[in-house]
């Protein structure tokens, strides 16, 4: 993604949508391709995918903030996405998100924290996600050491 340059990500997103026939039922499988292309939605971008579908810039942006992995901003370098399914909170995932978000906030310019209702791994629980390495029943003391050696 960091190698495209703004004019090819722009022209495979144009792609996208033609593939499409520019139908508003492909909004979803467009957004993912847009947040892949582009790392996150930005405001522009969609209403530029508004304006491609013919959606309403209100339904773009609804559909959007009702999926839970689309990212309105960058992320930085490093992250940390805890699950929060059942098994997860039950095994300690609020601990882990605690310990997470005070760790990051020591190093906030490195570090993006995220959670999700279930990862599908809760034999494994609590699970945490670690730059995109699921990490299985991690305790807070783990995570704390985890974030001291991720510098």
């Amino acid at each position: 993604m960091d190698a495209l340059k703004a004019s090819e990500r722009d022209e495979m997103l144009e792609r996208a949508m033609a593939r499409h026939q520019y139908a508003g039922e492909a909004l979803i499988e467009i957004l993912h391709t847009a947040q892949q292309l582009y790392g996150f939605l930005s405001r522009p971008l969609l209403e530029r995918i508004a304006r491609g579908l013919k959606l309403p810039p209100s339904k773009v942006l609804g559909v959007a903030t009702f999926y839970h992995l689309f990212r309105f901003a960058p992320r930085h370098p490093h992250s940390a996405v805890i699950c929060l399914g059942t098994a997860c909170y039950g095994a300690g995932a609020c601990d882990l998100l605690a310990e997470a978000q005070h760790c990051a906030n020591l190093d906030s310019e490195r570090w993006t924290i995220e959670t999700v209702r279930c990862a599908g791994a809760c034999g494994l629980a609590p699970l945490v996600v670690l730059d995109d390495q699921p990490c299985a029943r991690v305790s807070p003391d783990a995570l704390a050491e985890f974030f001291r050696r991720t510098k």
